[in-house]
């Protein structure tokens, strides 16, 4: 089933034997159940709402098996559709992921074109192809710096966000260009014009004999600059899961990590697995209430 999902090769069905297709079939229906189970057990703990990927690692993967960069990206990007139906199938409502930080620019003009082509082409996939996204009912944010994009990306990221606006299964953003550096300055900036246009508003009321109630708070709150980050309505990152072992958050998600439980499992982004996301839920089960402690805490000094 999930083979069936994320594959585009429409040949690997007609190339195998009906005895195969059958033991396939087989071997798919009992990884289905073994995984029914081990969900039903985990979901007897506290579940992650939310849960952040790093996905580090990818060119790695292609250097080690000497196979071209870009490869390694498309094998990442099988795994993220895996991830992503994992995810789905134990109640995570939630999934972002840093696909591509503004810093990465800094690469080589042939890498960074290679990696526009490719994101042009995957977002075009999940439009033509929308097995996952109708099986996830799954809605899609693009969060960043967007103005960055070459205009074919950012015209196909554009179809997709409209075309899944109106679904309300699992929500999936993707940070692309992004960092949080870039995010607080763009919340900070719509703040102010936020209180500027108030203000303005006010004093053409009190010019026209209108009174003004009160007029506007001076204090800008937490809650005022959350509701401009990208992140709004969306709740804060249970789990952050960086892969290949590094444990730098690189500029991701740094306003809304506070609480998060940071896990830097060792196997690069395309070989991350089913048994690495059970680990890291049952690492997230265990020092749950450690977190939920120091949550009452920080609401205490509030």
């Amino acid at each position: 089933m999930l083979d069936s999902l994320i594959s585009h090769d429409p040949k690997m069905l007609n190339e195998k034997k009906p005895d195969e297709i059958v033991a396939t079939g087989v071997l798919e229906s009992l990884q289905n159940f073994l995984r029914k189970c081990v969900i039903a057990v985990l979901s007897y703990g506290p579940m992650p709402k939310h849960i952040a990927f790093i996905m580090d690692g990818n060119r790695r993967y292609a250097k080690s098996r000497s196979i071209k960069e870009g490869t390694g990206h498309r094998v990442g990007f099988s795994a993220l559709m895996a991830s992503l139906l994992y995810c789905h199938e134990m109640g995570v409502k939630y999934i972002t992921v840093y696909a591509f930080s503004i810093d990465n620019f800094k690469r080589g003009p042939t890498e960074v074109q290679t990696l526009m082509e490719l994101m042009e082409e995957k977002i075009n996939e999940l439009l033509e192809n929308r097995n996952v996204i109708n099986k996830l009912n799954c809605k899609i944010n693009f969060w960043g710096s967007l103005d960055m994009l070459t205009e074919p990306v950012w015209l196909a990221a554009q179809k997709l966000m409209v075309s899944t606006a109106q679904n309300t299964g699992l929500v999936f953003s993707v940070c692309m260009p992004y960092n949080s550096t870039s995010e607080i300055t763009n919340a900070v900036n719509e703040l102010c014009k936020e209180r500027r246009d108030m203000i303005q508003g006010q004093h053409a009321g009190s010019c026209n004999g209108i009174n003004a109630n009160g007029g506007t708070h001076s204090d800008i709150s937490v809650a005022d600059l959350d509701r401009h980050m990208y992140t709004a309505g969306c709740p804060d990152p249970d789990i952050v899961i960086r892969t290949s072992g590094e444990t730098r958050l690189s500029n991701f998600l740094l306003w809304q990590t506070t609480f998060s439980h940071l896990q830097n499992p060792d196997p690069l982004w395309p070989e991350f697995s089913w048994r690495h996301l059970v680990w890291g839920i049952l690492q997230y089960q265990r020092v749950y209430p450690y977190i939920e402690q120091n949550k009452t805490q920080a609401k205490k000094h509030l």
